[in-house]
C-alpha cells in the first residue's frame, strides 16, 4: 500500500510538470530532446504494469491510476510495453470468469486512454477481436469499440469500413439482450462520427474518404437492423435500437440515393412516441435528425413536416403525461430546426392548433410559437408577422391558462429584440389582459384580486413589464407612445410601478439624445399611436391621484411622484426647477410610512399644496383651463364616494384657484353649482371642496357667483313651493332643503379658506347672513340642522384664525345665537345630538360680547335643555335594548360636557365676574330641584365649572366669589343625598370652592377647613383661612378626625384632599399617624396610601417609608429574633411601601430609589427565612394582601411579594417572565435554594440594567455582617459574577468565590460587569 501511494504522488508531481499530448503529435520531430518528465512517465507506467501483471492491489485502482497517468502520456511508452499493457488489458476484457465489471470497465478505459498516443496499436487489437471467426466478441470490447469511436472520430474514419464488415457478419448471430445493446451502441457511435467527419473533412489528418462510400458501408447494417430488430420487445432493446437507426438515419440523409429509406424510417422514430416509456430518447434521436437535415439542408417533404410537428405537439399538449422541463426545451427546439427549414408550414400547422386544438394543444402550440418567436434563424424571423397574427386569435380565449401562454408568447416575442412596430404592438395586450380579470375596479381605482388564477396573471403581466429591455436601439420611438398610453387610464394603476421604470429610462435616453436629436429608427410611428397619447394636464392629474392613493405600501406614491419628476419636460417645461426641490421632500416625508403610520389627512394636504406650488410658475391660461377639464372629465369616470373622486374635487378646487382665466373660473363653480345632485352627500362634498378651494385665490370672484346662484335659488324655490302639487311639493322640499345645506356649509367652507385678509369685509352680511337666511325654513331635516350648526361653527372658527380682528364685530351674532336657542326651545333633544352647543361656544368667543341679560338667558336655556331633558323617563325608554341605552347615556353626557365648555367660553369673554355670579345663580336653581336626576346633573356641570376656575383663576378676574357662604352652604347640604355619585361631586365641589377661595385670600388651605365646613356650613368664617396655618401643630388628631370622617360618611373625596393638604407641609408627622394604624389595613388606610403614592410627592413619602425600614432593620442588629414591636413595624412599613408603589406615578424615579428599596426588602428577606409566623395580626393581614388565598405562614413571602411588585413596576415584561420561569421566587424563600435564587436574581437585574454601582455598595457591608443569613445572602449575590452556574454547583456554598477577595476587587470587579452591561 505504500508503494501505491508512492506512485499516486510520483503520478501528480509528473503531471503537473508535463504538457498535455493529442493523438495528432505523433508527427514530431524525432531528434528533440527527451525531458525528465517523459522518462518518469515511462517509469511510472511500466511499474503500474507489473502491478497488474504481478496481480498485486486492487485492479480496479490500479486501472484507474494508469489511466491517468496515460492520459499526461505523450507517446513515452515504448512499443514493449504497450503490447504487454494491450495483451494484459485484452485479457481481462475478453475473461469469462473470475474477472468483475468494474474491472473490465477500467481496462476498456485505461485501453482508450492508451490510444490517445498509440491509436494504431489499440484500433488492431479491437480490429483482431472482431475477425474471430465464427464468434460475437465480447459486450466490453464492443463497448470499446464505440467509446474509441466517441474519442477519436476523425481517427476511426479508415476503420469505418472493416468494423462495419466485421459487424454485418456476426448481426445473424445477435438476438437481444446486452450483446444487442452493445453493437447498437457501436454503430450509434460510429455512425455519429462519420457524421462528424461529414462536418469537419478538412481537419482529418487521413486521406478522405467520399460521402457515398461511407454510406454503403452502413447501408446494409441500416437495412439488416430496420428489417430484424425493429420488432423488440424489450424496453432497453427498443432505446437502443432508436439510437442506432437514427445515427445511421443521421449518415443516409447525405446521399440523396438512400434519403427515401431515411424519410421511411422516421415515421417508425415518431411512432416511437407511442412504444416507449421513456420518450425522451426519441425526442433526442429526432433532433438528431433534424440537425443533420438542416445541415444537408435538404427541404423536408410536406407530409413529413406534418407529422413531425403533430408528434411533437402531442408530446407537449399531453396532459396525463406531461413532460419535464428539460424534455419540454428540446421539443420545442426540434420544433424551431424544423422552422428553419419547412417555416411556412410549421406556422400554419400551429395556427390550425390555436384555431381548432383543445386547450391543453392551444396552450403547447403556444409555447411553440414563442420558442419560434425567440429564434434567430432569418426563415423564422420573416414569418413572426404571421406568428404574432396568429396569437392575435386567442388573444380573447377564457381559458386561464391560455391566456398565461399567451403573455408568455408575448414575453418570448418581447426578449428577442425585434425592432418592428408590428412585435411591439402586442404590448397593448399586457394591460388588456390586467384589466380584463374579474377583480374589478373598487373604490380608488385599485384591483382586488378576487381567485389565485388572476392574482397570478395580473402579477405575470406585471411581471413581463418590468422585464422589458428599454436599452436597445430604437426603444424611445418603439415604446415611449405604446406605454404612455396607460399611464391615464384607472384600470392600469396597478401596473403603475414597472411602467414607470420603463418611461423613467426612456426619458432619460430621450433627454439624453436631446429634442433634436433623433435616433436612427427601424420605424415609425404612425400618427395614430401619437394622437392616443395623453394629454400633460391628464398625466399631472393621474399621477397626483394614485399618489394619494390609501395603499398598504407608499412604492406606488413613490413610483408616481418619481415618474412625474421624470416627465416634468413633457408635463410643462416651467416645472422643471419647481419640482427638482417639491419631490425630493415629498418622497423624503414618505419614507418609512405605511399606510398605518402615514396620516392619510396629511399626505392629501401636503398633495395639494405640491399642486398648487406646481401651478404658480405657470403663466398660461390654456393650460391651466385645460388641466380643469382634465380633472372634471377624471371626475366623471371615478366611482361614487371614492377617495378618488373626493381628491379630485379637492384638486379641481386649486387648479382653478390658480387658473387666471376668471370667466372659466366662475363657469366652473356655477357649473358645479347647477349640476350637483345635493341629495347625494358625497356630490355635494365634492361640490363643496370645489369652490370653497378656488375661494383661496378668487374670494370675491366666487363669493359673488355663489351670492348670485343663492339669490336664483331662493326666488325659484319660493315659486315651486306656493305653486305645485302637494307631492312635488314635498319632493321639492326635500331637494331645496338638501340645496340650502349645502350652499350653507359652502358659505363656510369659503370662509375658512378666504384669505385673512379679505375676509372680515365680507363675513358678516354676505357669508353669515346668507347663511341665516338659508336656515329660515318652516322644517329643517336632519341635514339641514347639522349644516347650520357646522356652518355656524366653522365661521366662527374662521373669524378667530384672522387673529387680531382690530374692531371688528360680528353684527349677526345675536341672530346667530337666537337662532340656536330657539331651536334649543324648540327640540332640546336634538340640539344634544347635533351639537348646538359647540356653535354657541364659537360664537361666544366673537364681539361683541353678548349683554348681561342675553348671557343668563342663554345660561338659562341651555341648562334647562341639558338638565332637564331627556326626562328621567326618555332615558327608561331608551333602555329598550343595551345598545340604545348606550347611546342615549353617552350622548347626554356629551351634551353635560358641552355645557360645561360653553360655560367656561362665556366666563373667560366676559370683562367682569358678574357671568360667573350669573352662572351660580342660575346653578343654584337646579341645586335645589326636587328630582335627583336633575340635581345630580347640575352637580357635575358645577364641578366642571368650579374646576376650570379653579385651575384657570383668571377666570374670576381677581375678584372673590359673592355667593360664597350660600353656595357653600347648598353644597354641604347635598353631601348627605341619597345618591352617592351627588354626594361625591358635592365634596369636589366644597374642595375647589375652598381651594378658589383660598386664591382669592392668597393663603394655603389646610385640613382644619373641614371641620369647619360641616360644623358651619352655612357661613363659614374665611378669615380663619388665614390663621389655620399656625394651629396645625396636632397632627396625628387632625389625621384622626379625617380618618373618622371617612369612615362614617361619604367624605372619602374631599378627606382625601385634606390628607395631600396636610402632607404637603407636615410629611413625617403624616406618614408616621398612618403606620400607627397597624395591621391588618383597612381599606380606608389603604386609600389613604395610595392617594400619597399618587400625589406629585409620592416618590418622596417611598423614601421616607425606606428610610424607617432601614431604621428598623439597623435596631435589630446582633438580636436573633425580632420583638413584637419590630415585626410588626416591619409588617406594617412594607405594606405600605407596597400600596405607594402601587400607586405610584413614575417608574423612573423609582428606578433611582431602587438600590436603596431593594436591599432593604431582601434583609428582611434573608433575615425571616424559615421563621414560623410572629403573631396573628401577620396572618390577618396576609389572607387581606393576597385576596383570600390561604397559604403557608411564612413571613418572607411578604417581603418577597412586596420585592416583586416593585421589580414589575422597574422591569419590563419579559425580565419579570425569566424570573417567574426561573422560580426566583420560590428558591428565595426556601432556605436551601436561598442562595441560588440570590444567584439568579442578580442575574437577571445585571441583564435588564439595574445592578447600578449604587446597589453594589449598599449590599458589600452584608460578606462582613454578623448575621450568617445576611453573609449568605451577600457571598451568592456577588459570587453570580465570579464564575459559571456548573462549577458553583458542583461545590458546597462555603466555597463559592469571593471568600478571600477583598472588598475593593469584588466591587471593581463587579463594576467592571455593570459597564460591560451597558449598549
Amino acid at each position: 500500500m505504500r508503494k501505491m501511494r508512492a506512485l499516486r504522488a510520483l503520478c501528480r508531481c509528473v503531471r503537473s510538470q508535463s504538457r498535455a499530448a493529442h493523438p495528432e503529435d505523433e508527427g514530431r520531430a524525432k531528434g528533440t530532446a527527451v525531458p525528465a518528465a517523459v522518462t518518469t512517465f515511462a517509469a511510472v507506467g511500466t511499474s503500474l504494469l507489473k502491478q497488474l501483471q504481478d496481480h498485486e492491489g486492487d485492479r480496479v485502482e490500479t486501472y484507474r491510476e494508469l489511466e491517468s497517468v496515460l492520459q499526461g502520456d505523450d507517446g513515452c511508452l515504448t512499443s514493449g510495453v504497450v503490447n504487454r499493457l494491450i495483451a494484459e488489458v485484452s485479457s481481462d476484457m475478453r475473461a469469462a470468469q473470475g474477472v468483475t465489471d468494474d474491472v473490465k470497465t477500467a481496462a476498456s478505459d485505461v485501453l482508450v486512454a492508451l490510444a490517445r498516443s498509440h491509436f494504431h496499436f489499440v484500433m488492431s487489437e479491437l480490429q483482431s477481436h472482431l475477425k474471430v471467426m465464427g464468434k460475437v466478441p465480447d459486450e466490453t470490447v464492443l463497448l470499446t469499440l464505440g467509446k474509441m469511436a466517441c474519442s477519436y472520430a476523425l481517427w476511426c474514419i479508415p476503420f469505418v469500413g472493416m468494423t462495419l464488415l466485421a459487424l454485418r457478419t456476426m448481426l445473424s448471430r445477435v438476438g437481444s439482450g446486452r450483446i444487442l445493446r452493445a453493437i447498437c451502441s457501436v454503430l450509434e457511435q460510429w455512425s455519429k462520427g462519420v457524421n462528424t467527419y461529414f462536418c469537419n473533412r478538412e481537419q482529418c489528418p487521413f486521406p478522405r474518404n467520399g460521402k457515398a462510400q461511407l454510406c454503403e458501408d452502413i447501408y446494409p447494417v441500416f437495412r439488416y437492423a430496420v428489417v430484424n430488430w425493429l420488432g423488440c420487445e424489450e424496453e432497453e432493446d427498443k432505446q437502443a435500437v432508436l439510437g442506432a437507426v437514427a445515427a445511421m438515419m443521421g449518415v443516409l440523409l447525405h446521399e440523396e440515393q438512400h434519403r427515401e429509406h431515411a424519410w421511411e424510417q422516421l415515421l417508425w422514430l415518431l411512432h416511437q412516441y407511442q412504444e416507449v416509456r421513456d420518450t425522451s430518447r426519441v425526442t433526442k434521436s429526432l433532433i438528431y435528425v433534424l440537425e443533420t437535415l438542416e445541415g444537408v439542408q435538404t427541404p423536408i417533404p410536406q407530409g413529413m413536416a406534418v407529422a413531425i410537428s403533430t408528434a411533437v405537439h402531442r408530446q407537449l399538449s399531453e396532459v396525463t403525461k406531461e413532460p419535464g422541463p428539460a424534455h419540454k426545451a428540446v421539443l420545442s427546439r426540434c420544433i424551431i430546426l424544423q422552422a428553419h427549414m419547412c417555416p411556412e408550414e410549421t406556422v400554419m400547422f400551429l395556427h390550425s392548433q390555436l384555431s381548432g386544438g383543445s386547450e391543453a394543444g392551444r396552450v403547447a402550440a403556444l409555447g411553440l410559437l414563442g420558442a419560434l418567436a425567440h429564434s434567430d434563424a432569418p426563415a423564422t424571423r420573416e414569418k413572426l408577422p404571421q406568428v404574432v397574427e396568429a396569437v392575435r386569435s386567442v388573444c380573447n380565449d377564457p381559458s386561464a391558462p391560455v391566456r398565461r401562454a399567451v403573455l408568455e408568447f408575448i414575453r418570448e416575442l418581447l426578449s428577442s429584440g425585434s425592432q418592428s412596430c408590428w412585435a411591439w404592438d402586442v404590448v397593448g395586450h399586457i394591460f388588456n389582459e390586467f384589466s380584463r380579470t374579474s377583480g374589478r375596479l373598487v373604490a380608488g381605482g385599485l384591483f382586488a384580486w378576487e381567485t389565485p388564477e388572476e392574482g397570478a396573471l395580473q402579477a405575470l403581466c406585471v411581471d413581463i413589464l418590468g422585464s422589458l429591455d428599454v436599452s436597445l436601439r430604437g426603444m424611445t420611438k418603439l415604446l415611449w407612445p405604446r406605454l404612455l398610453q396607460y399611464v391615464v387610464p384607472a384600470q392600469y394603476s396597478g401596473m403603475l410601478i414597472p411602467l414607470s421604470r420603463c418611461l423613467q429610462a426612456l426619458a432619460e435616453r430621450r433627454e439624453r439624445a436631446g429634442c433634436e436629436e433623433e435616433e436612427e429608427e427601424p420605424d415609425a410611428v404612425d400618427s395614430q399611436e401619437q394622437a392616443q397619447l395623453p394629454t400633460p394636464q391628464a398625466l399631472l392629474a393621474r399621477l397626483l391621484v394614485v399618489a394619494a392613493a390609501p395603499h398598504k405600501s407608499g412604492e406606488r406614491a413613490v413610483t408616481a411622484l418619481q415618474l412625474l419628476q421624470a416627465l416634468h419636460g413633457r408635463i410643462h417645461r416651467a416645472l422643471g426647477a419647481a419640482w427638482a426641490t417639491e419631490i425630493p421632500l415629498l418622497l423624503q416625508y414618505l419614507e418609512g410610512k405605511t399606510e398605518i403610520s402615514l396620516d392619510s389627512a396629511e399626505w392629501e394636504h401636503r398633495l395639494l399644496k405640491f399642486l398648487q406650488a406646481s401651478l404658480e410658475p405657470i403663466e398660461d391660461k390654456a393650460w391651466t383651463v385645460g388641466l380643469s377639464q382634465e380633472l372634471s372629465q377624471q371626475l366623471g369616470s371615478s366611482a361614487p364616494g371614492s377617495w378618488e373622486k373626493l381628491f379630485l374635487y379637492k384638486a379641481l378646487g386649486t387648479a382653478l384657484a390658480a387658473c387666471q382665466d376668471l370667466r372659466h373660473v366662475q363657469e366652473q363653480v356655477l357649473r358645479f353649482l347647477q349640476e350637483t345632485n345635493p341629495v347625494e352627500l358625497s356630490e355635494a362634498q365634492g361640490m363643496i371642496f370645489v369652490v370653497s378651494h378656488a375661494a383661496k385665490s378668487h374670494f370675491h370672484l366666487v363669493l359673488d357667483t355663489v351670492t348670485m346662484f343663492t339669490a336664483a335659488f331662493t326666488r325659484d324655490w319660493f315659486y315651486q313651493t306656493s305653486m305645485g302639487w302637494k307631492i312635488q311639493r314635498r319632493q321639492n322640499t326635500g331637494r331645496a332643503q338638501a340645496t340650502c345645506a349645502a350652499l350653507m356649509r359652502t358659505y363656510s367652507g369659503i370662509a375658512l379658506r378666504a384669505p385673512k385678509e379679505q375676509l372680515l369685509t365680507c363675513v358678516d352680511k354676505e357669508i353669515m347672513g346668507n347663511i341665516l337666511r338659508l336656515s329660515r325654513a318652516k322644517q329643517r331635516d336632519l341635514q339641514l340642522k347639522l349644516a347650520l350648526v357646522q356652518s355656524i361653527t366653522e365661521v366662527s372658527s374662521a373669524i378667530r384664525a384672522v387673529g387680531d380682528c382690530g374692531s371688528f364685530e360680528l353684527s349677526l351674532k345675536q341672530e346667530a345665537t337666537r337662532t340656536l336657542l330657539d331651536w334649543i326651545k324648540g327640540e332640546p333633544w336634538d340640539s344634544l345630538v347635533y351639537g348646538v352647543f359647540q356653535a354657541l361656544e364659537e360664537l361666544s368667543k366673537l364681539r361683541p360680547p353678548l349683554s348681561r341679560e342675553e348671557s343668563r338667558n342663554l345660561l338659562s336655556v341651555c341648562c334647562q335643555s341639558v338638565l332637564s331633558y331627556p326626562s328621567k323617563g326618555r332615558m327608561n325608554k331608551g333602555r329598550k335594548t343595551v345598545r340604545a341605552a348606550v347611546n342615549v347615556q353617552l350622548l347626554h353626557r356629551r351634551g353635560m360636557e358641552d355645557l360645561g365648555h360653553l360655560i367656561e367660553s362665556l366666563l373667560e369673554a366676559e370683562a367682569t365676574s358678574a357671568c360667573f355670579d350669573d352662572v351660580v345663580h342660575v346653578l343654584k336653581g337646579w341645586l335645589t330641584s326636587a328630582q335627583e336626576w336633575e340635581r345630580e346633573r347640575a352637580l357635575r356641570v358645577c364641578a366642571h365649572v368650579l374646576g376650570a376656575c379653579k385651575e384657570r383663576f383668571e377666570l374670576m378676574r381677581g375678584h372673590p366669589c359673592k355667593q360664597f357662604g350660600s353656595l357653600v352652604g347648598l353644597l354641604g347640604t347635598l353631601t348627605s343625598g341619597c345618591l352617592a355619585a351627588s354626594c361625591q361631586r358635592a365634596w369636589v365641589c366644597l374642595g375647589y370652592l375652598l381651594q378658589m377661595q383660598a386664591k382669592t385670600m392668597k393663603v394655603v388651605p389646610q385640613a382644619d377647613e373641614i371641620r369647619c365646613l360641616c360644623e358651619e356650613p352655612n357661613s363659614p368664617d374665611t378669615k380663619t383661612l388665614a390663621d389655620s396655618c399656625a394651629t396645625i401643630a396636632k397632627v396625628p388628631k387632625i389625621l384622626n378626625t379625617l380618618y373618622s370622617s371617612m369612615q362614617q360618611s361619604t367624605h372619602r373625596p374631599f378627606s382625601l384632599h385634606a390628607v395631600f393638604l396636610l402632607t404637603r407641609f407636615h410629611r413625617e408627622p403624616v406618614i408616621s399617624s398612618l403606620l400607627q394604624k397597624g395591621l391588618p389595613m383597612d381599606s380606608d388606610t389603604v386609600e389613604l396610601w395610595r392617594s400619597l403614592g399618587r400625589s406629585i410627592f409620592g416618590i418622596q413619602v417611598l423614601r421616607c417609608l425606606v428610610e424607617k425600614l432601614n431604621r428598623a432593620g439597623n435596631n435589630r442588629l446582633g438580636c436573633k429574633r425580632p420583638n413584637r414591636q419590630t415585626a410588626l413595624e416591619t409588617l406594617t412599613i412594607t405594606r405600605a411601601i407596597s400600596e405607594v408603589v402601587l400607586a405610584l406615578r413614575s417608574t423612573e424615579e423609582l428606578k433611582q430609589l431602587l438600590p436603596h428599596l431593594l436591599p432593604s426588602l431582601l434583609r428582611w428577606v434573608s433575615e425571616t427565612l424559615g421563621e414560623e409566623r410572629l403573631l396573628s395580626p401577620v396572618s390577618s393581614w396576609r389572607r387581606l394582601f393576597l385576596e383570600g388565598r390561604v397559604l403557608e405562614e411564612k413571613p418572607c413571602r411578604l417581603f418577597l411579594l412586596a420585592l416583586e411588585l416593585v421589580l414589575g413596576r422597574c422591569m419590563a415584561d419579559k425580565w419579570m417572565r425569566l424570573l417567574m420561569n426561573r422560580a426566583v421566587w420560590a428558591r428565595l424563600e426556601d432556605p436551601l435554594a436561598h442562595p441560588e435564587g440570590v444567584c439568579l436574581l442578580t442575574s437577571v437585574l445585571l441583564q435588564a440594567g439595574l445592578a447600578s454601582p449604587c446597589l453594589v455598595q449598599s449590599l458589600l457591608p452584608w460578606l462582613g455582617s454578623r448575621s450568617v443569613n445576611l453573609q449568605v445572602t451577600a457571598r451568592a449575590f456577588f459570587a453570580e459574577d465570579e464564575g459559571p452556574a456548573e462549577t458553583r454547583e458542583e461545590m458546597p456554598f462555603e466555597q463559592w468565590p469571593l471568600e478571600g477577595s477583598s472588598d475593593m476587587s469584588k466591587l471593581t470587579f463587579l463594576h467592571q460587569r455593570l459597564e460591560d452591561q451597558k449598549p
